[in-house]
């Protein structure tokens, strides 16, 4: 009971001195020794200096920020060092596209010119595909294989062009929509779009694929898609966290 009586009156005398000490920690701990020389015991010296220590740490802490803060940056932290740093292979020498990637948005588009027709395709990310399969037991990637949406945009001089709705599956290129745009329509008329893809005659639909296929729509491109577009996703996640983080830092 005398030793407590002791620690409360010495702790009592130093940390009000300490906070009005105007300096560096180590400007508190040299008036700690000063006002701790005047008491007795060498036990209740060193039990008052861990016991500031301890309270100028965590006044410390807590002027920069809250705990709850500091524990939401860690995380972050550490999912940042988690991230992947995708390793993107080299563009195949036939790779008929120039690329344009603008960091920050999800999607990139493709440019060339073919035999004086202008030809842009815009590839969003790659999302798994549900196919509405009900069979039990199946294979899962089978069931929800891995896919990329494209829009494909073919317009000559005159400024009239086809637009494709396709999606892209490894080895695989699947057309789901077709449109003729017209320059002269605005986008506030309900122009007619034509009929559904899969309705057309089996030939045509055919020649269709073809047709894209020698403008380079083909699954050598896309093949080539699936690396390049997974690395962007990558890099534009751990940029994301990079963004939340100084924003919470600030």
């Amino acid at each position: 009971m005398a030793l407590n009586s002791v620690l409360r009156r010495v702790c009592s005398s130093v940390v009000p001195l300490a906070v009005r000490t105007v300096g560096s920690p180590r400007t508190y701990h040299r008036a700690i020794s000063a006002v701790l020389s005047n008491s007795k015991g060498s036990l209740d010296r060193e039990v008052c200096r861990r016991g500031f220590v301890r309270f100028l740490e965590f006044s410390t802490a807590s002027a920069t920020k809250p705990s709850s803060e500091e524990r939401f940056l860690r995380v972050l932290e550490s999912e940042i060092e988690c991230a992947e740093d995708g390793e993107l292979e080299d563009i195949p020498v036939d790779f008929p596209f120039e690329i344009e990637d603008q960091p920050g948005e999800r999607t990139i588009l493709l440019k060339r010119n073919y035999e004086g027709e202008n030809i842009t395709v815009e590839v969003d990310m790659p999302t798994e595909t549900d196919d509405g399969g009900d069979e039990a037991g199946g294979d899962e990637d089978a069931e929800n294989p891995t896919s990329i949406p494209l829009v494909v945009n073919i317009s000559k001089g005159n400024g009239t062009s086809l637009e494709f709705g396709v999606t892209a599956f490894v080895d695989e290129i699947t057309i789901d929509s077709l449109s003729i745009k017209q320059p002269e329509h605005s986008e506030d008329e309900l122009a007619y779009e034509g009929p559904d893809f899969n309705d057309l005659d089996e030939q045509l639909q055919k020649s269709l694929h073809r047709y894209l296929e020698v403008r380079g729509i083909k699954p050598s491109t896309t093949n080539y898609l699936f690396s390049y577009m997974q690395n962007k996703d990558d890099k534009e996640y751990k940029q994301w966290l990079k963004n939340l983080k100084n924003f919470i830092e600030k």
